[in-house]
Parts: structure tokens; sequence; C-alpha cells
């Protein structure tokens, strides 16, 4: 089981990103996948997830700026982030719904600068 997280960085408030996340087919095939998000001194959060038919559910606090996407045929789970705010500063990860501990991988680094 693996699941690879990628596309984080270092953005001015305002700014997007598109983070991306690998995962092996054995978990991705038939699962509702999420992303979750760790700030710093903070349990983590689910921020949005996705079925495998493509129906999504977000958090209040990304709601109308972030939006989860999938594609089945790569195996690979997106998160486009628009608007981003010092707040949405975390390491990402992705995981399945709900959440395995036994899946969490290194996650990607998101720094939003005010």
């Amino acid at each position: 089981v693996q699941l690879v997280e990628s596309g984080g960085g270092l953005v001015e408030a305002g700014g997007s990103l598109r983070l991306s996340c690998a995962a092996s087919g054995s978990i991705f095939s038939s699962n509702v996948m999420g992303w979750y998000r760790q700030g710093p001194g903070k349990q983590r959060e689910l921020v949005a997830i996705i079925t495998r038919g493509g129906n999504t559910n977000y958090a209040d606090f990304v709601k109308g700026r972030f939006t989860i996407s999938r594609d089945n045929a790569r195996n690979t789970v997106y998160l486009q982030m628009d608007s981003l705010n010092p707040e949405d500063t975390a390491v990402y990860y992705c995981n399945v719904y709900p959440r395995n501990t036994n899946y969490w991988g290194q996650g990607t680094q998101v720094t939003v600068s005010s």
C-alpha cells in the first residue's frame, strides 16, 4: 500500500497550488479518497473527499476555494487550492475515507505567506 503526495510549496496569500496523490491500485479503486491536513500545533483534519463516481464533499473552511478530483485510470487524486490564506499552511495528506492509519504517507508541505 502506498500513497505519495506531491505539489506543495511556498505561495503568497491569494495564490494557488495543485496537489497530487498517487495511490496504489489496491486502495484507490474502490474507495472514497480524501485529503487531510495538519497545521502547526493542530490535529489532523479532513479537507475534502471524493467518491469513485466523483461526488464530493468539503470542509466548511475550504468550500468555494478548493476542488478535489480524481483520475481513476491513473489512480490519482488531486486537490486544486485557490485563494490560499496563511491559515491553510499545513502538511497535506491523502488517505481513504474514513482514514486508515496504516496508509499515511509523507505528506506535502504547503506554506502560505501573508
